[in-house]
């Protein structure tokens, strides 16, 4: 029995024929297949003398797949530097820094129109996004903490911190982040404004079939596939409510407790036969919860024509949050819809919104937790990056991956595709990169490449 985790071995420099980021290099060659870097580099102004050393465009998906390996500042690119037989020449750190603080807001907005043309290629080619099923959009809005006052545009947050507190918008269907508002840690949680730029943006980011009859003011004859909205309580307001409305957009928003819903509930009470049980997202029964509409009970006369309100009741466990009202037997939480359907679908539709948390999660996990500049467009800049590295992961995962890499967490993935080594051998004026013997994903690593090949 050994009782030692590493065998002893002599550690020296001067290794060759190995390489690491095996599976980096194949998200690179993923973008190249795409057209990625020529179509960043096309919207990226040349400047007027000479022109410079590294294309803008291929910085970037460099910086994208740092960000996808788990870097977090711009440094973390010497990693990709030194494994010039897979990434090729490799832009210094001070480059990347450059180029970040030299794009500017109406280049950012040309960055992000040629992002939409490449992601409306991967939506045509992906079961998750074709179809005529409504195109679910997730607001929401998260915390960054910033460990210093020293950066433009940060604030002071409601839970005593210090930081950013960005407005997100994500397609449902595959995680996207379609948009992202970089705010100080002080900005409100239900700003209309905001929430309207910040679903503007993602309407201009849908494929153009998608997104026909979308536009505010547009008429309803012009819609050619439904998008609905999702929000928590911040995006519960008459405001927010109106502008999708203008723009053909669903909702379906967390209700806020009021004196008239409290009301209405109350009325309830004794009156069993009312509510219908709820269902979990598999459509199996959720115990003990129940589902019920008051519609007719409240007056939705600030909110728009046609809107309705379902309440959930769920039996109240040790100390759990009471809302909407107090009671010592039930939790009730409620949503506004102006969706068809029956109260207990579209309670586990608004339940289903709690996805957003997992791709807020997988953002952290690729470069959201740190903005590394003091300039403030130049950490808008770095947000924007950290969403397309975030995107052309999900990309990635679903054209070319299967099983439970193509869901799985950026951690994973780190530890079981992107990180992965090989041996280098060259052979008929060719180089050939062998994967490790007995490294677990290997089949699946193989697999992506030959999907890559396929991508025309």
């Amino acid at each position: 029995m050994e009782a030692t985790s590493a065998r002893p071995v002599v550690v020296g420099p001067g290794g060759t024929g190995v390489v690491a980021h095996v599976g980096l290099h194949a998200l690179c060659s993923f973008a190249d297949r795409l057209g990625l870097g020529s179509e960043l580099s096309c919207a990226i102004p040349r400047p007027r003398e000479r022109a410079p050393l590294h294309d803008r465009g291929k910085v970037l998906v460099h910086a994208m797949a740092m960000l996808a390996g788990g870097g977090e500042a711009c440094s973390d690119i010497e990693f990709l530097r030194s494994e010039q037989s897979l990434f090729g020449n490799v832009a210094s750190d001070s480059t990347p820094w450059r180029t970040f603080h030299e794009i500017t807001p109406s280049t950012r907005a040309e960055l992000k129109t040629a992002i939409a043309g490449i992601r409306a290629e991967v939506w045509r080619r992906s079961s998750a996004t074709t179809g005529s099923a409504p195109v679910v959009l997730d607001v929401d809005a998260s915390l960054v903490e910033i460990h210093t006052e020293a950066k433009d545009g940060t604030g002071p947050t409601y839970k005593g911190g210090y930081g950013v507190h960005p407005l997100l918008c994500f397609a449902d269907a595959t995680g996207e982040l379609l948009s992202a508002m970089l705010r100080p840690g002080n900005a409100g949680a239900n700003d209309v404004a905001d929430h309207l730029v910040v679903l503007d943006e993602p309407l201009s980011q849908l494929p153009v079939e998608i997104a026909a009859g979308h536009r505010e003011g547009d008429d309803t004859s012009l819609v050619r596939r439904d998008v609905v909205v999702r929000a928590d309580s911040a995006g519960c307001t008459a405001g927010f409510l109106a502008g999708l409305r203008a723009r053909n957009v669903g909702f379906s928003v967390v209700a806020r407790s009021t004196r008239q819903i409290t009301e209405a509930i109350f009325t309830t009470l004794g009156h069993e036969e009312l509510w219908a049980p709820a269902v979990r997202q598999d459509g199996e029964l959720r115990k003990g919860a129940a589902v019920m509409e008051l519609t007719e009970l409240v007056d939705l006369g600030s909110v728009p024509e046609g809107t309705r309100l379902i309440v959930r009741r769920e039996p109240l466990h040790p100390g759990a949050q009471q809302t909407l009202f107090p009671s010592l037997d039930y939790r009730y939480w409620g949503h506004y819809s102006d969706r068809d359907g029956d109260p207990v679908t579209l309670d586990a539709f608004i339940r289903a919104h709690a996805h957003v948390e997992e791709h807020i999660s997988r953002l952290k996990d690729s470069g959201l937790c740190r903005f590394p500049f003091s300039n403030l467009e130049a950490n808008r800049n770095w947000l924007m990056v950290v969403a397309a590295a975030a995107d052309r992961v999900r990309w990635f995962q679903l054209l070319c991956l299967d099983g439970a890499l193509s869901r799985a967490r950026p951690k994973q993935l780190c530890w079981s595709i992107f990180h992965a080594p090989g041996r280098l051998v060259r052979s008929a004026r060719r180089e050939f990169v062998r994967i490790l013997d007995g490294w677990p994903s290997a089949e699946a690593l193989l697999t992506a490449y030959r999907k890559i090949e396929l991508l025309t």
